[in-house]
């Protein structure tokens, strides 16, 4: 335990996702030790990140406008939606190139456990956007875990009585993976997602 300030700034720092106490302890120091300059840089940074930035009135992406990039250009295909839970799932994504079409991001997953239904999530904006007769797919792109899974099985059967072509992602093993060390789900997933070699 540190004295006041230093021990404040370690004890908020760990609060953040993925920053345990002593990665939180080692940013603490690098920031005491940092020139001022590049500190408040930084501050800067966050407070105008703070104040600019918010949600996509349609997808519900971030952004500094009132619509994000995405929902602003024209040459986007509108007939295909992405459905995805987090914004940088967006980014991951985008990162592949391979997909032209829009997005809805629910902003998390169903989780009974910590209390999030689908009240908690942008769903009800989902079927707003749908009404439209412009989309023709809806691609569920959501995580490949319970949580994730679990979202995507009530989407789809709740998208089923839309009459729109519901998709998932495909999952299964990744390239450069071992067998041996593929947990059940994902094994099991890969089997049932094979494809035709010669044919």
């Amino acid at each position: 335990m540190y004295d006041g300030a230093v021990q404040d700034l370690i004890d908020e720092l760990g609060r953040l996702p993925g920053i345990g106490p002593k990665s939180a302890q080692r940013i603490a120091f690098h920031i005491l030790e940092a020139e001022s300059e590049d500190m408040l840089r930084l501050s800067d940074a966050i407070r105008t990140v703070k104040e600019k930035v918010k949600l996509c009135e349609l997808c519900f992406n971030v952004s500094e406008q009132e619509r994000c990039a995405i929902c602003r250009d024209d040459k986007r295909d509108t007939s295909l939606l992405c459905v995805v839970e987090e914004s940088q799932d967006v980014m991951a994504i985008e990162r592949t190139r391979a997909y032209r079409g829009r997005y809805h991001v629910l902003g998390g997953s169903i989780n009974p456990i910590a209390g999030i239904g689908p009240e908690q999530l942008h769903v009800r904006e989902l079927l707003t956007r749908l009404q439209d007769d412009v989309i023709h797919e809806v691609i569920l792109a959501t995580d490949p875990n319970l949580e994730g899974e679990a979202t995507a099985t009530y989407l789809g059967r709740m998208l089923g009585a839309t009459g729109i072509r519901v998709t998932r992602l495909a999952s299964g093993l990744p390239v450069g993976g071992d067998l041996e060390y593929a947990d059940e789900v994902t094994l099991g997933r890969a089997f049932e997602g094979r494809r035709l070699l010669n044919g």
